[in-house]
């Protein structure tokens, strides 16, 4: 390798870990400021906070990857352009293909890693995350206290504090209402003090209450309300032990989360087979058991011809001559089956059509994640191929105008691509065309700031914008 070349790749490697871990950064944030109502007041533990952002970080690799990439390429050949090393090199006789080849070799394999990590990782990683939002989001609020408020976390019972000493945790002035009878009683229990506390396995409340009293009304179903007795019991010391549930975190199996996110190229083609031959089955046998089991229900002939093309043609050459010579009453009760028979067939026309409908939905999903995994590497290559060449026009390295251009590209392709997506899932465009419009908008833009790095074009030369401007206007004012 030559020097120049060991140069230009250690100039760049620099920005591109640097770059990674801030786009990385910024996009945690953003997943965590989307999920920290569920994280917050739970008593999660760090390590599964942390094993959560973990998994995320893996999963958002796709979508920081190419902006990093893009971003650090602008940086490494805006700070060769400006500080004239760029020229120095242009000088010696080495066009900017050989000058960007060590970079170009990185960014292929850059590519090519992507292309397992969103194969192999990205699902393994959103099945640890779906399985954990799931689990916290069915874990329990922690057992708080605050001076005067119902605290309404344990199912049919309500506790009121009136002052809790934070030091000691003795809880002082304390009101518990409890439904948990199932004949219906309810008990209110009034405490001067005590302490109250999840154990140590996070599945029993201990409640520890001194000078109260507990009143308990007892009802009877088959009597009227003036036949319920109170009762009344008054103590010095009461324990008890609750049994709860939810709020120990349990956790649940990572493979019960299983769809279109959570599979790799191998498992997608397989879905994508099989559901296309059941959109397939449902679409061709859609009609017929509709026809001869509601419809037609007394002559499958008319059935397989109601289709025809005859049919449509003639609609009243398939009209039986018995109907014909019926008379009035009996025809009467013909229409009547029939009116009902249609009726009927309207639920089970909307249950088939659901079915098929929600195997037609699966499958664009399945086709999208598809093309998203073939998608990255290339995408990776064109923000490559858009960020080198015109920081070699822009030559302004640091963090100013290289994350200004490279956010706004990074814009556009999400706003196209998110459209296109959303277009692809719901069928309305093909998957192929959605999932790469925002790739074709962008391929030739990169061929073309390509071609004009090549060539030393002043792309964004004030003075010559101004030029070509005067031009335009000194051709307006000769006509």
């Amino acid at each position: 390798m030559k020097t120049v070349h060991k140069f230009v790749l250690k100039s760049y490697l620099g920005p591109m870990v640097l770059t990674f871990f801030i786009v990385m950064f910024v996009l945690l944030m953003q997943f965590l400021w989307r999920y920290i109502d569920e994280l917050v007041g739970k008593g999660i533990s760090v390590g599964t906070i942390s094993e959560l952002m973990l998994y995320a970080l893996a999963g958002l690799i796709p979508m920081g990857l190419p902006l990093a990439t893009m971003l650090a390429a602008i940086m490494t050949m805006g700070n060769l352009g400006e500080n004239y090393e760029l020229l120095a090199m242009k000088s010696a006789g080495m066009s900017l293909p050989q000058i960007m080849a060590p970079l170009i070799v990185v960014a292929s394999l850059v590519a090519v890693g992507s292309f397992f990590v969103a194969n192999n990782l990205v699902p393994y990683s959103n099945r640890k995350i779906f399985s954990l939002l799931y689990d916290i989001s069915h874990q329990k609020q922690a057992i708080e206290f605050k001076d005067g408020i119902f605290f309404n976390g344990i199912e049919n019972m309500s506790i009121r504090v009136g002052h809790q000493d934070l030091r000691t945790k003795l809880l002082r002035d304390v009101l518990i209402y409890d439904t948990r009878n199932m004949s219906g009683n309810m008990s209110t229990t009034l405490a001067d003090s005590g302490y109250i506390r999840l154990s140590d396995d996070k599945r029993y409340l201990l409640v520890t209450l001194y000078n109260g009293a507990m009143y308990e009304q007892t009802r009877n179903k088959y009597q009227w309300y003036d036949k319920n007795t109170f009762k009344q019991n008054r103590f010095d010391k009461q324990d008890a032990t609750i049994p709860l549930s939810g709020f120990d975190f349990e956790r649940s199996n990572p493979e019960m989360f299983n769809n279109s996110q959570t599979k790799n190229i191998t498992e997608l083609e397989h879905e994508i087979d099989s559901l296309s031959i059941e959109v397939g089955k449902a679409t061709k046998q859609s009609y017929e058991p509709l026809l001869t089991g509601y419809f037609f229900t007394r002559d499958h002939n008319l059935a397989s011809n109601a289709t025809g093309k005859y049919r449509s043609a003639h609609p009243g050459a398939y009209l039986p001559d018995s109907l014909k010579n019926m008379d009035v009453y009996k025809r009467r009760d013909l229409y009547n089956e029939a009116r009902n028979l249609a009726n009927s067939s309207r639920g089970f026309f909307t249950f088939d059509e659901q079915t098929a409908k929600d195997n037609l939905t699966s499958l664009y999903k399945y086709r999208v994640e598809w093309h998203r995994k073939m998608l990255l590497p290339i995408s990776v290559l064109i923000f490559f191929l858009i960020g080198a060449p015109l920081g070699a026009i822009i030559r302004k390295g640091g963090l100013g105008m290289p994350i200004v251009v490279s956010v706004l590209f990074f814009i556009i392709y999400y706003i196209v691509s998110i459209t296109g997506e959303k277009m692809a899932r719901e069928g309305t465009w093909d998957s192929f065309s959605g999932m790469w419009l925002a790739t074709g908008i962008l391929f030739p833009i990169a061929v073309f700031l390509t071609y004009k790095a090549t060539n030393d074009s002043n792309l964004f030369n004030i003075e010559v914008m101004i030029d070509r401007i005067n031009k335009i206007k000194q051709l307006f004012k000769c006509k």
